[in-house]
């Protein structure tokens, strides 16, 4: 299973998807929402299930069909594709795949951002400067290499000074334990296991990143001309079951159970990883957040990543080469090329009562 972490070249294949949206009539109905498995996106299946999301589209008198995706890429490529018209991703793949891929792409919820999910390791004692002239295991052109360049940064370091070994997902807890490992980054639930080994010192990780690696629910700009309601059932739908997730009732224990058990855990592991996760279970946060300058100093941080990486299109002339709309109306790069947006409206309906 590919992770929502696990972003490798996936995204050259997502350019290579041309974009086929049938024409529909101007009050479309019915919609396809795309998730994957990560503690910050396990409430849309848990929504899903429970009849919240039929309830939410019942209002505004749509259908809307939630499907998993045990492979994070397959869904963004589905997206891109036109299959799907909503998909659950981070912000650096939001930008690097369906926007580079050339679908103009609105996050109409910002759900989280990780504060402790994703770590850096080293075996034996020291600190994050001792990474230099060590082999670094992790997923290519995911965000836990972002995580490591801006880990590097921080120490006054660059990644001249490492070296990048690509290691599968799957592998990261048992090839952490193997001779040839000298340092690693990864995120949960393979960050718990790591912690408990005993030559495992964690040097960094996302909490001293507050607010950089985001986790998003998107929808494209078209699906949401099509029919504005769409936006509207999303942001009822997450901030119902993010309300009830987050309360300390027994209906509350229950959701959170559940969604550890879809997740291949347990309510402790998921609430676990919660306390990794910052949510935004109350839309006023989101909003809050949403609008803030640091969204722009963040994105102007992936873009480059991502540049810099070669991942927002073959022969981008630079970061600048893709639009990215913030609240407000500023935006960051090509004004003739936006292909991402950031908007506040649907979480800021939620926050009014007005959905």
């Amino acid at each position: 299973m590919i992770s929502r972490r696990s972003l490798l070249l996936a995204g050259v294949s997502a350019f290579a998807v041309p974009m086929v949206r049938p024409a529909f009539a101007q009050s479309r109905t019915e919609f396809r929402v795309a998730w994957s498995i990560y503690v910050g996106w396990m409430p849309w299946g848990y929504a899903a299930d429970s009849g919240i999301v039929k309830k939410w589209a019942d209002t505004f008198g749509l259908t809307i069909e939630v499907t998993q995706f045990n492979d994070y890429v397959e869904s963004l490529n589905q997206y891109t594709s036109g299959a799907f018209d909503a998909v659950t991703v981070t912000n650096m793949d939001a930008l690097s795949i369906p926007s580079a891929g050339g679908v103009d792409t609105t996050a109409v919820i910002v759900g989280d951002f990780s504060a402790g999910n994703d770590a850096v390791f080293i075996k034996g004692a020291g600190g994050l400067a001792d990474l230099k002239g060590r082999r670094v295991n992790l997923v290519e052109f995911s965000v836990s290499h972002y995580l490591l360049a801006r880990g590097l940064q921080q120490a006054g370091l660059s990644e001249a000074d490492v070296t990048v070994v690509n290691t599968a997902d799957p592998d990261m807890v048992g090839a952490f334990q193997t001779a040839d490992v000298e340092a690693m980054v990864t995120w949960n639930p393979m960050v718990a296991e790591i912690e408990k080994l005993p030559d495992a010192t964690k040097v960094f990780d996302s909490a001293r990143i507050p607010g950089e690696i985001i986790d998003l629910m998107v929808a494209s700009t078209a699906s949401l001309a099509e029919n504005p309601d769409f936006g509207k059932a999303l942001a009822g739908i997450w901030y119902e079951t993010v309300t009830l997730m987050a309360s300390d009732t027994p209906e509350g224990a229950a959701a959170r159970a559940a969604m550890g058990a879809a997740s291949g855990t347990d309510q402790a592991g998921f609430e676990a990883q919660l306390a990794a996760t910052k949510l935004f279970d109350t839309p006023a946060d989101a909003v809050a957040f949403t609008t803030s300058p640091d969204l722009k100093a963040t994105m102007d941080l992936v873009r480059t990543f991502l540049f810099d990486k070669g991942l927002l299109g073959a022969g981008a002339p630079s970061a600048d080469v893709i639009g990215i709309a913030l609240p407000g109306g500023e935006v960051l790069g090509d004004a003739a090329n936006v292909k991402l947006r950031f908007t506040a409206d649907y979480m800021q309906m939620a926050a009014d009562g007005a959905l």
